[in-house]
């Protein structure tokens, strides 16, 4: 596997490093499993696509665009209120 150079703030490096070694890990070892967690936008967007059509199947759940905007917007709503709290 080939290397590659990053840069960043030494702030964040060090966190990082601090993060890995207390899992145990190389700062190397951790960033490359952090990597292999995460989803690139694509990859959410299908997983999204896979579950919307899921719940379509399962109980005719499919809302309109508008429909999802307003839910979307009253999620955030209600996140921005409990936030407060």
């Amino acid at each position: 596997m080939a290397d590659a150079n990053i840069r960043i703030p030494a702030d964040a490096r060090d966190r990082l490093a601090d993060v890995a070694a207390a899992e145990g890990m190389s700062l190397r070892a951790y960033l490359a499993r952090l990597a292999e967690s995460l989803l690139t936008p694509a990859e959410r967007e299908e997983q999204a696509a896979r579950a919307r059509a899921a719940l379509r199947e399962w109980n005719g759940y499919n809302p309109t665009e508008a429909e999802q905007d307003h839910l979307d917007a009253e999620l955030d709503r209600r996140l921005a209120q409990a936030a407060a709290l």
